[in-house]
This record gives structure tokens, C-alpha cells and sequence, in this order.
């Protein structure tokens, strides 16, 4: 018997669980691409599944009576059940669905792409917005306090005593 399909030239047969695993079992679709992309969706995943767990056990604790024998056991097997559950899926997302790890491979391909700026540059450029920002929000300060005493002044609007205070106009 031989491993070539009849009429199929030099192509060889792939069986069906090698197409779908990678061989069968549990193995990590396409292990060695996307590595960054699937680890920080896998830190970001776990906390989020840490935290949901820690909310069903924190949740549970309103609904059941503390001094029943069975109120730990139950807030602690409902919060273990719920991170395995989640992990579980997480894995899945993580390693074996092809649809969303060709997503994350193809978007650790785009971030390699990438011209990221200089450590310099981002520095400058944060200093600038910084400037900016401030600068724009003393023209505005100034802007709406010189409104705020023209229309005083032509009794249009009323300031409050912090007012007269501060630039001494009176009514």
C-alpha cells in the first residue's frame, strides 16, 4: 500500500485528526507563531478568569448563610468550577481554535511591521503635548474669567462674592 492518493501526482495523504490537531490530542495550533500576541492574550484572559473567580465567591458569600457547614465548601467549589470552566476555554482560544490563532499570528506579523519611535522621540513628543495642554488650558482659564467680567460688567451675568474678591469690581 502506499501513502500516495491515486491519480494524485507526489501529494500525500493527510489524514483527517492530523488537519485538525496537528496529530490529535491537545497540541497548540501552529505553536511556534504568534508567541507574544497569544501570551498577552493569555495573561490578560487569566486575570480577567481570577478576578470572575474571586466575584463568584465573593457573590456567593450574599446568598448563602455563613454558618451553614456547607457555605465554604460551595463558595469554593463554585469559584473553582467557574476558573476551570474559563481556563478551559481559555486554552481553547489561546491554542486550538484556528480561526482566532491565524488573528493573533497575523497580528504579531503586522506588530513586527511596525516603525516604532525612539525612546527620545516619545519623550519630546510627550513634553510637547504636556506644554501644549497646559498652555491651552491657562488661554481658556483666561478666556472665561475675562468673559465671566464682561458680562458682569454689563449686568448680564451676576459673579458670585469670589469674584468681587479677586479683581475688586463691584455692583
Amino acid at each position: 500500500m502506499s501513502d500516495v492518493a491515486p491519480g494524485a501526482g507526489s501529494r500525500a495523504k493527510v489524514s483527517r485528526s492530523e488537519g485538525r490537531l496537528g496529530g490529535g490530542g491537545l497540541r497548540i495550533y501552529k505553536p511556534g507563531q504568534g508567541f507574544y500576541t497569544r501570551v498577552g492574550t493569555a495573561i490578560g484572559g487569566g486575570v480577567l478568569v481570577v478576578a470572575g473567580a474571586a466575584f463568584v465567591f465573593s457573590e456567593l458569600g450574599g446568598y448563602i448563610d455563613p454558618k451553614a457547614p456547607y457555605a465554604l465548601p460551595v463558595q469554593y467549589g463554585a469559584a473553582v468550577v467557574f476558573l476551570a470552566v474559563m481556563a478551559g476555554l481559555l486554552y481553547w482560544v489561546v491554542g486550538l481554535n484556528r480561526r482566532i490563532n491565524d488573528f493573533f499570528i497575523a497580528t504579531d506579523g503586522e506588530m513586527k511591521k511596525v516603525s516604532w519611535s525612539s525612546r527620545r522621540d516619545v519623550i519630546r513628543s510627550t513634553k510637547v503635548v504636556i506644554v501644549l495642554t497646559v498652555l491651552l488650558g491657562t488661554f481658556l482659564c483666561i478666556t472665561d474669567i475675562l468673559f465671566m467680567l464682561f458680562f458682569t460688567a454689563i449686568k448680564v451675568l451676576k459673579a458670585g462674592p469670589g469674584l468681587e474678591r479677586i479683581f475688586g469690581s463691584g455692583s
